[in-house]
């Protein structure tokens, strides 16, 4: 079996691709050695009720204050693991609150915020989006919003913050591609699907088909290597018809291939069946999509501030035509230590381009 492969109960991935998560509703990172903060926070979950924001120092869990790499395990079974555990955090302003957080069934929402910025005499709209799966009806209508909003603005300029998606449906992707891409590109080649040679009735091509009225002069996409495959497939998607610039820690994840769920018994089985292409024949990312400029991943910062390392090396860019020199960026370099063990907290996210059943002749 390749890297890639893998299969799930029925029923797990019912909830999965719906959005329906059971947890605490809080992932974590180390910034640094004995530096544990929130990445990120999902609105609806018990850590979302109680306040907890992105950013936020965890100092301690159940009462122990060992928040080092040696004691990863201990975290991961006190953050990810538990239905109870009691948190201590720092906050920006240095105080500190404790919480008691419960596991609990919630519903995901993976657009965490969208606003507009003025930079220099640029309108500029970020959207941060953190995964292609879950309620696509919510999805939808909450593009339809945010992109109205964006066009009423007159923003000239998007930055879409993808640091920790890693991808989901390709239908997604297509209808955030449609938002995004000018409207010169309606019935442009966006991508081919291309199947074995056993498979090639499955092949299919896509093409761009506008949605919503603006036009952006440049999309900036803030990303690390946890931005994989439905994410790559919406960057490689539009690079041939729009100026497209990567900013974040790292270069992205480097997945060009997806699949579609083959039920068996009370199984779905997720063999990879397909690569995909964007109009210029491109797609063979295997080792990620280079970055433009490197900046560090904020985890000091909330969503939106707008002295989060990475957003600030994009709005700089739109600003002034520079990025921030990497000199001047905050908590750049990590320790190997640091890396693979924020790699084993993130390794438990879905990775993947899923597009719908097709039927299997034997």
């Amino acid at each position: 079996v390749d890297r890639w492969s893998f299969a799930v109960k029925k029923a797990e991935w019912d909830d999965v691709s719906s959005g329906v998560a059971g947890d605490f509703g809080l992932e974590v990172f180390f910034r640094a050695e004995g530096d544990l903060r929130v990445k990120l926070v999902e609105k609806e979950s018990s850590a979302g009720r109680a306040g907890v924001r992105r950013g936020w120092r965890i100092t301690k869990l159940n009462g122990s204050t060992n928040m080092t790499t040696t004691n990863s395990n201990a975290i991961v079974e006190a953050v990810y693991n538990s239905t109870s555990t009691v948190f201590e955090f720092q906050k920006p302003d240095g105080t500190t609150v404790t919480s008691t957080l419960a596991a609990g069934t919630y519903q995901q929402n993976p657009i965490f915020l969208d606003t507009v910025y003025t930079a220099g005499a640029n309108k500029v709209g970020y959207l941060v989006f953190n995964s292609f799966l879950g309620d696509t009806t919510q999805i939808y209508n909450s593009f339809q919003r945010i992109f109205n909003r964006f066009s009423t603005e007159n923003v000239k300029d998007v930055i879409v913050d993808l640091r920790y998606n890693g991808g989901g449906y390709v239908s997604v992707q297509e209808k955030l591609a449609n938002y995004l891409v000018k409207s010169s590109a309606t019935g442009g080649l966006m991508m081919k699907e291309v199947f074995n040679s056993k498979y090639q009735n499955f092949n299919e091509t896509i093409n761009f088909k506008k949605l919503g009225s603006l036009n952006p002069a440049r999309i900036f996409f803030i990303v690390s290597d946890n931005t994989a495959s439905a994410s790559e497939l919406l960057i490689n998607n539009l690079k041939p018809y729009v100026e497209v610039k990567l900013v974040g820690p790292d270069a992205t994840y480097g997945k060009p291939v997806g699949y579609f769920p083959i039920g068996v018994g009370d199984w779905y089985i997720f063999p990879v069946s397909f690569r995909s292409t964007n109009k210029d024949g491109q797609g063979n990312y295997f080792d990620g999509i280079p970055l433009d400029s490197k900046s560090a991943d904020g985890l000091d910062k909330d969503w939106g501030n707008v002295q989060e390392s990475s957003l600030a090396n994009a709005l700089s860019y739109i600003t002034s035509g520079n990025f921030v020199p990497l000199s001047t960026t905050s908590t750049l370099g990590k320790s190997v230590e640091v890396a693979g063990k924020n790699k084993v907290f993130s390794d438990r996210s879905f990775k993947g381009a899923v597009i719908a059943p097709r039927t299997i002749k034997h």
